[in-house]
């Protein structure tokens, strides 16, 4: 598949809050930005710097606040393990995260780039993130293959097992079976998020209110359905059972696919149960289910 190919820095600007799946992002020429294809356009600071989103990655929140309640955080070590790891990755020698969650980096900038297929329907741009000097130039096409995936920190952070595969429809199926294969590999050497006793997806969570996907000892969970589930919480402070939860998952529609299926689903209900009224777990490994791009 080809994707716009943009030459530029990632830099960490004051007080900001950088998260595992996401990179501020300044192209050298800032007029590159209005080539990024999308429904929406891409909206830059006024330094010209956007807030990449890593293509098919979903790290653990560390700030979500949602439709309807404030804004809650995933248990916070894995969290930021991805983000520092990131970080990491494209240059930053140093990275101090304060108390309030703000970053200060070392040095202020690195030079990179990054390899998009357009932005979503929020505006935001969607993309593989590359360190150094590019390949081609920029603000061109570059063909992305499982080689090139390789190199990025997308594929890096999903090799770690720091993050979660999550696949929307555009995405090739070939970059998709890369990253599967990776991911597979960090859950069979039990790295990172696959360590026993941390992950519990699959296994299954006791949910008995908000503390119990939020605090630092509580599950880990596909961070997907931690937002699903936030949003729920908030709806039903009160409610001790998860009874209603699959019928809120219909509602909320999320269409998708399973790799192996031919038909559509609708609603996440379709892949998650609800045990006992408070224990939830998901019946589908993530790597499996490939998301519509509304």
């Amino acid at each position: 598949m080809s994707m716009l190919l943009i030459k530029g820095t990632f830099r960490v600007p004051p007080r900001s809050k950088p998260d595992g799946d996401t990179i501020p992002f300044i192209p050298d020429n800032l007029a590159d930005w209005k080539l990024v294809p999308g429904r929406e356009p891409i909206a830059p600071a006024p330094d010209g710097r956007v807030s990449v989103r890593l293509e098919a990655v979903d790290a653990l929140e560390t700030h979500y606040e949602g439709a309807y309640g404030p804004e809650q955080h995933q248990p916070l070590d894995f969290a930021h393990r991805a983000a520092n790891e990131l970080l990491a990755w494209v240059g930053f020698a140093s990275v101090d995260r304060h108390e309030d969650e703000t970053v200060a980096t070392i040095p202020e900038s690195v030079p990179g780039f990054i390899l998009t297929r357009g932005s979503d329907i929020y505006g935001r741009c969607v993309a593989l993130v590359g360190r150094g000097a590019p390949p081609a130039c920029s603000g061109y096409e570059v063909r992305v293959d499982e080689a090139l995936l390789r190199k990025t920190a997308n594929f890096h952070l999903i090799s770690l097992g720091l993050a979660y595969p999550t696949f929307y429809a555009g995405f090739p199926r070939e970059l998709r079976e890369e990253l599967t294969t990776a991911s597979r590999a960090a859950r069979a050497a039990k790295k990172g998020l696959w360590a026993d006793e941390v992950d519990v997806t699959m296994k299954g969570a006791k949910i008995t209110g908000m503390s119990s996907i939020t605090a630092a000892n509580g599950a880990v969970i596909l961070p997907k359905l931690f937002r699903r589930l936030k949003e729920y919480l908030d709806l039903k402070p009160s409610e001790p059972l998860l009874n209603c939860f699959p019928t809120y998952l219909a509602g909320a529609g999320d269409e998708f696919r399973i790799v192996s299926e031919r038909d559509g689903l609708v609603g996440l209900h379709r892949v998650v149960e609800v045990i006992n009224g408070h224990t939830l777990r998901m019946t589908r490994q993530i790597e499996e289910i490939v998301f519509d791009e509304k």
